[in-house]
């Protein structure tokens, strides 16, 4: 047997690379940069807020604030008079020229001591009597503190009743011996309104777990994963104002307002860090202005499907992307393909993030090959480095934001249609149309700003 000589044995495996239809490609992978996340300034953007309380709602936490023995004075010796009041029925309130009025029912026990001194020596008598009567308030309203506090007023004092009682020989009226009485002691009367409806005009829960709720990340859109995320900042209000049965308070929040794509962000909520504001007037129209946020991860897998079923080259010579990675690198793009066919391996692209006013897509612009990658196949794949492959490959390498945003937009629709995420507070509005501002690029995502024109309303109504 006669043996092959190693320089027949060599030609023969270079013949049979040769013959080989399959090329492998190792380029150098460049590197994202290491720098820092760029932090992205979002502009705030303004819902309304306005709040609208019954009076119904203060009257019957009032009544259940106020209840049973309101007043009580177990000192005679110093002004002769003992005295206990209680809420002898509901209290009523309603609205009287734009001030509160209380209407307080109520029973009086009084016990009163009359006598004399004679050499030193008190001689006292007393007589005990209880009568019932109805009590009017008038109270100003005023915003502090997240309260609606008020400035009340006794207005009047009627007896349903006028027993008398007889004082050395004569027939006094009781009334005229207890109206003094209560003259003395209505400011603490009064004292006891004002912090009944204080406490029952506390709106600050109800705001802030409102606010939380809105601030509760929520889906727009399942298909893509896309999540709309407000954090409120500031909350501004104007003077409460009593109209017909309703206090009613225009406010306005202050929030930043982002889309995430992806896995669902947690709530950035913070009700210490919730200011509120006085102001004169709340703008009606509103501004979102929306970071649409979307991972490297998360485009792109979305990219990678964009490629799905497609074939790139001609004749026999043709390469399938398996999966597509994107990173940036000095504010370019890298778009890294695992392709699999006539050459095996990854091939390296860059290009610029772009924003097409009529289709409303992301795409990346000025495509070509990173230098080492166009070298290895300008001698292992010459065809694939050409430009029409090249065109081809780029019309896949998009990534829809905007109209994400536009099926999120119809989403978000139901949230804004008397939307009621908790008991008593409602979400309203409309929503115009997106407009595009400008895209960043940080080490972990692709930042697109947009800004929605429209109106929102997130009304509280009553305290619940």
């Amino acid at each position: 047997m006669k043996l092959l000589s190693i320089p027949t044995v060599s030609l023969f495996i270079l013949l049979l690379s040769g013959c080989s239809t399959t090329s492998k490609i190792a380029s150098l992978k460049p590197e994202p940069d290491n720098a820092s996340p760029l932090t992205y300034d979002n502009a705030p953007s303004f819902i309304n807020l306005p709040v609208s309380i019954k009076l119904k709602d203060i009257e019957n936490k009032t009544n259940i604030l106020l209840n049973g023995l309101i007043y009580e004075d177990n000192k005679i010796e110093d002004d002769n008079v003992e005295m206990k009041i209680w809420k002898q029925g509901p209290i009523s309130i309603t609205n009287e020229n734009g001030k509160i009025k209380t209407v307080l029912p109520l029973k009086v026990w009084v016990k009163y001591r009359f006598g004399t001194t004679t050499m030193g020596i008190a001689l006292y008598n007393s007589s005990e009597f209880s009568l019932n009567g109805i009590i009017t308030l008038t109270s100003d309203a005023t915003l502090s503190n997240w309260k609606l506090s008020t400035k009340t007023m006794l207005k009047s004092l009627d007896w349903k009743e006028s027993p008398t009682m007889n004082i050395f020989g004569k027939t006094v009226p009781v009334t005229y011996l207890i109206n003094p009485a209560i003259s003395l002691f209505k400011s603490k009367i009064e004292s006891k309104i004002d912090d009944a409806i204080e406490k029952s005009m506390d709106f600050k829960p109800t705001v802030l777990a409102a606010l939380e709720k809105i601030s509760t990340p929520f889906q727009m859109s399942e298909a893509y994963e896309s999540w709309l995320q407000i954090v409120p900042t500031e909350i501004y209000s104007t003077n409460a104002i009593l109209k017909k049965d309703t206090f009613l308070l225009e406010m306005g929040m202050k929030c930043t307002m982002k889309t995430v794509i992806g896995k669902k962000p947690e709530s950035k909520f913070d009700a210490k860090k919730i200011v509120l504001k006085p102001v004169m007037k709340i703008p009606s129209q509103i501004t979102a202005n929306i970071a649409a946020v979307s991972t490297y991860e998360e485009a792109s897998k979305i990219i990678t499907k964009n490629f799905t079923g497609q074939e790139f080259g001609s004749g026999s010579k043709k390469v399938t992307v398996q999966k597509v990675a994107l990173w940036q690198k000095q504010g370019k793009m890298v778009i890294a393909l695992d392709v699999l066919g006539t050459v095996n391996g990854t091939i390296y692209l860059t290009g610029l993030p772009q924003y097409n006013e009529q289709t409303k897509e992301i795409f990346f612009d000025k495509i070509d090959y990173v230098l080492d990658t166009k070298n290895q196949l300008l001698r292992t794949a010459n065809w694939l480095a050409q430009g029409l492959v090249l065109r081809k490959i780029q019309e896949s390498c998009y990534y829809s934001i905007t109209p994400n945003l536009e099926e999120g937009k119809q989403s978000m629709m139901k949230y804004l249609q008397h939307y009621s995420p908790m008991l008593g507070v409602f979400v309203d509005g409309k929503m115009n149309d997106i407009q595009f501002q400008k895209i960043q690029l940080t080490n972990q995502a692709i930042i697109a700003f947009i800004k929605v024109n429209g109106m929102v309303n997130v009304s509280v109504d009553g305290l619940k």
